[in-house]
């Protein structure tokens, strides 16, 4: 279930944030496919750690892979901001907020954690996805700047 809510956070997240982006380049589709690259391991280490009992090394591995995914989305929003304009909507949305910032330093910082206690590496990742399960603030009020 835990992986099919972050699957749901990224998707929703990046559908929002593109609804900012006027135009997208070539590194754009790589740093897009990068994320998506990330976002494909997801059902394998969540059957992998099923089929261990969650042993450390599996958690761990997920955790890796949710550190992954969120490096992946901090270069596609970089990417984006690299081609709008730095008073472009997408630059307004990106620049306000604590939403996601530092999010790749802080799994970093409790992947190891997985090793010697996988149950609070585990629920780490649950408050992780509890931060991120409500949609991006920033881009709701551009939008709601938009309809104004």
């Amino acid at each position: 279930m835990l992986s099919f809510v972050f699957t749901g956070i990224y998707w929703n997240n990046h559908h929002h944030m593109f609804h900012a982006v006027h135009h997208v380049n070539g590194a754009t589709l790589w740093a897009n496919l990068h994320l998506l690259f990330w976002l494909s391991l997801v059902p394998f280490v969540t059957g992998w750690m099923d089929e261990n009992h969650f042993a450390p090394h599996t958690v761990a591995a997920y955790g890796f892979v949710l550190l992954g995914a969120a490096c992946a989305y901090t270069i596609l929003t970089r990417v984006l901001l690299a081609i709008h304009a730095k008073d472009s909507p997408l630059a307004r949305a990106l620049g306000q907020g604590l939403q996601g910032k530092d999010l790749p330093r802080h799994l970093r910082r409790r992947l190891p954690l997985a090793f010697v206690h996988p149950a609070i590496a585990g629920g780490l990742y649950v408050l992780v996805a509890a931060i991120w399960l409500a949609p991006d603030r920033r881009f709701e009020k551009l939008f709601d700047e938009a309809k104004a």
